[in-house]
């Protein structure tokens, strides 16, 4: 441990005695000079207190003794602070009011006295108590202060969260939204389809009741474009419609008997132009029951199925032959558009 440090010096305080010591006062007593030397002083320790003057007294002695006390303050105080481990301990000082005679003459002032001037020690559990209130007060502030990191950091991740759920909600939303549009799209497309159709039923429902196929009971033997050594243009040009000998043949449409007759490989013909200027052939039949320029409604009977001109057997040939055209196209195809099925 440290020695401690020398003691301050006494304040100068003027004296009304004479210089030096004029004499002992009746008030002090009996006097005798004491001059404390390193033998004499005793080590600091415990609570201290100056020795009750035993005779007249004088600014050398009082002097000395505010010094001891101050240096046994001061040493305490150092104790204390550098060894933390120990209790420290309670020093009393001399009352000022009682050495207060010392520097103003006065001989009223009470003799010195040992009374605390200054409590420079605190007590152990003094020491503890703040030393625990100290650590507390710190924990609370480390805590305090990684609490609200901690919230932070949870608000960030928090906010994070929510924005990526906003993010993923958002996409959500427009997938959705653009599956909607697509569906709504195809079931409007879907219902248009269905529409038309609809539409061309009944329009090819109200044809139907203008047109009718030619033959009620029959087989279909050729269609329109087969290959064959049997035809001169190397490919069929009609529809067939095979039925027994003298099945009856109706008009398709109405329209005029254009031609009526013998037409070589095609037999006896028969040929009906409708209002649009379409040309429908009855080939092969084996008679004829209308005349050149006679108007035929629709179902009328204009013949008879035979077997006359190129053929292999009884049948009606059937070709369709727009505007009058030489080449005709498919039969099939334009029955079905007028809202027949062959």
């Amino acid at each position: 441990m440290a020695s401690n440090p020398p003691a301050p010096a006494a304040p100068f305080v003027p004296s009304t005695e004479p210089f030096g010591f004029a004499g002992p006062r009746i008030d002090e007593g009996q006097w005798e000079e004491w001059n404390p030397t390193e033998d004499s002083l005793r080590p600091v320790r415990g609570r201290h207190r100056v020795a009750k003057q035993r005779g007249g007294g004088g600014l050398a002695r009082s002097s000395t003794v505010l010094g001891v006390g101050v240096i046994a303050a001061v040493g305490a105080g150092g104790m204390a602070s550098a060894n933390t481990g120990k209790p420290p301990v309670s020093i009393s000082m001399p009352d000022l009011a009682s050495v207060a005679h010392v520097f103003d003459g006065g001989s009223d002032a009470p003799k010195g006295s040992a009374t605390a001037l200054s409590s420079v020690g605190v007590a152990s559990t003094d020491t503890s108590q703040g030393a625990r209130d100290a650590g507390e007060a710190l924990r609370d502030r480390i805590m305090a202060q990684a609490e609200s990191q901690q919230v932070q950091v949870d608000s960030k991740a928090q906010y994070a969260t929510e924005a990526a759920l906003a993010r993923q909600i958002d996409a959500a939303a427009a997938k959705a939204e653009k599956d909607a549009a697509a569906q709504a799209k195809a079931a409007k497309a879907k219902a248009q389809a269905a529409a038309k159709k609809a539409d061309e039923a009944a329009r090819l429902a109200e044809l139907a009741k203008q047109y009718k196929l030619p033959v009620v009971s029959y087989t279909i033997t050729g269609t329109f474009g087969q290959a064959g050594s049997m035809w001169s243009s190397g490919y069929h040009t009609g529809l067939d419609f095979a039925a027994p000998t003298g099945t009856l043949i109706k008009a398709i449409h109405s329209g005029t008997v254009t031609e009526a007759g013998w037409a070589g490989s095609y037999g006896y013909r028969t040929i009906i132009t409708l209002d649009d200027g379409t040309e429908l052939w009855f080939c092969h039949q084996s008679s004829i029951s209308v005349s050149v320029g006679q108007k035929v409604a629709t179902g009328d009977v204009i013949g008879r199925i035979g077997a006359t001109g190129n053929v292999t057997g009884p049948h009606l040939h059937l070709e369709v032959h727009p505007n009058g055209q030489s080449t005709g196209i498919d039969p099939m195809t334009w029955l079905r558009s007028k809202g027949l099925n062959p």
